[in-house]
């Protein structure tokens, strides 16, 4: 039988928007205590609220990772446990037909929805925007697009494929020579701009960056000395003109008087990476950090998959550190409970109100991961991760084990395995992995 919920009044139930960067670390904001990097706009929001340093998306690439902050269900429930292929046809499947949405129950409580930014979690027609609960949608399909031309393009091992991906809702848009970053700012400051008070709102600003191709304005990158890591000096300008656009969005909020109602949730999609640049002899993309964790994206090292994230909420979240576990599928039903709106059937996040609002302890005794070749649980200060990624680097027989049992308490940055000396633990833990995909 279904819970039976009273909605708060229209005027009372609050807006939500949810910022996503890409391929971020958590080493890349300022108020992780890492200084060189410049991001006073983001911090501030850390600041007037919560800022979680347990907080996980449900993997280490960015579909799966997405797809369960738009269902609030692990990846192998919502279908997609790897990256989607970016095609020049836009017929990828990813969100199934008639899967329920945070937008989708939003929408149907009563509230405009948009999507601005990136996608990536499918392409035919059943997975758009628009079909799974979407009043508005401005952006692209596809993984990344080149940050002037908004073209996807693949080079390399024979093929070659160009094409240009940038839409509202389902009319091409051509905006060559504006900066993605800024041209995604202008459009969310847009849609605030044009709502009233009658009606809340949840949108989502998806931003490209920091993911590559690396690329910024000369004004983004004389914000830091040109004796810093080449990499590093470019990949920072592009989280500062994010930077810029969520304080350009949170102006827009307090000037139409909504910045007290409503909660703003930023994170970023799994952690920074060191992919193989094909175009550069193998050369991997560097430049952002997951310090101190261990990992990369597409690994379940903790760098792959721990997150910085922040949640406003002026007079009703207290600033503050949040330790309590959460994961990005938690978004769904922690926002439809603060909306007044019923979870639907079938959701594995957890409202997470009670820690965010009130101190108390997290919804989740265990959380996991499945990603191909590999899978991980945590529960309390332990993590079980099978067959752990191997970085170059490693040294030789330190990442060999095919179980690799964490202690976050004690070392974070996970340089030692405890498979060994903790058996038990192996044994109750390896029971808890999910099933393999």
């Amino acid at each position: 039988m279904a819970c039976a919920f009273k909605a708060p009044a229209a005027g009372a139930r609050p807006n939500f928007i949810v910022i996503y960067t890409d391929d971020q670390g958590i080493g890349d904001l300022g108020c992780y205590g890492h200084p060189e990097v410049k991001t006073p706009h983001i911090d501030k929001l850390a600041a007037r609220g919560a800022r979680f340093t347990n907080w996980y998306s449900n993997s280490p690439v960015c579909s799966p990772s997405r797809g369960s902050l738009l269902t609030g269900k692990y990846p192998e429930h919502h279908g997609m446990i790897d990256v989607l292929t970016s095609t020049a046809l836009f017929n990828t499947p990813g969100l199934r037909a008639g899967e329920r949405t945070i937008a989708g129950e939003l929408h149907a409580a009563g509230y405009r929805t948009a999507h601005i930014g990136k996608w990536h979690v499918g392409s035919a027609k059943e997975s758009r925007p628009l079909s799974v609960g979407f009043d508005e949608f401005f952006g692209f399909y596809s993984g990344w697009t080149d940050y002037y031309s908004h073209r996807y393009y693949t080079l390399g091992k024979g093929q070659s494929e160009i094409l240009h991906d940038l839409w509202r809702n389902e009319e091409e848009v051509w905006a060559d020579n504006e900066y993605q970053t800024e041209l995604l700012g202008r459009e969310a400051v847009a849609f605030v701009n044009r709502q009233g008070r009658e009606r809340p709102f949840y949108m989502n600003v998806w931003f490209g960056a920091p993911h590559y191709p690396m690329t910024a304005p000369d004004k983004y990158l004389a914000r830091f000395p040109k004796s810093m890591d080449r990499d590093r000096r470019m990949y920072l300008a592009m989280v500062a003109a994010v930077d810029d656009q969520v304080g350009a969005l949170m102006r827009a909020l307090e000037h139409k008087g909504m910045l007290e109602n409503t909660v703003v949730f930023f994170q970023s999609d799994n952690g920074a990476t060191q992919e193989s640049r094909a175009d550069h002899a193998g050369r991997p993309y560097r430049g952002g950090s997951n310090a101190p964790f261990r990992g990369w994206k597409q690994g379940l090292f903790e760098g792959g998959v721990r997150m910085p994230a922040l949640m406003s909420w002026p007079g009703r979240i207290k600033p503050g550190v949040v330790d309590g576990v959460g994961m990005a599928m938690d978004i769904m039903p922690t926002f439809l409970g603060m909306a007044g709106v019923a979870v639907p059937a079938g959701v594995d996040g957890r409202d997470q109100a009670a820690m965010i609002l009130r101190g108390g302890k997290s919804a989740h005794e265990t959380v996991h991961w499945v990603y191909p070749g590999s899978r991980a649980v945590r529960r309390g200060q332990w993590k079980l991760i099978e067959n752990p990624p191997k970085y170059p680097g490693d040294p030789v027989g330190e990442v060999s084990d095919e179980l690799w049992l964490s202690d976050l308490v004690s070392d974070p940055g996970e340089r030692k395995n405890w498979a060994r000396a903790e058996p038990g633990v192996v044994r109750e833990l390896r029971a808890l992995l999910p099933e393999k995909h």
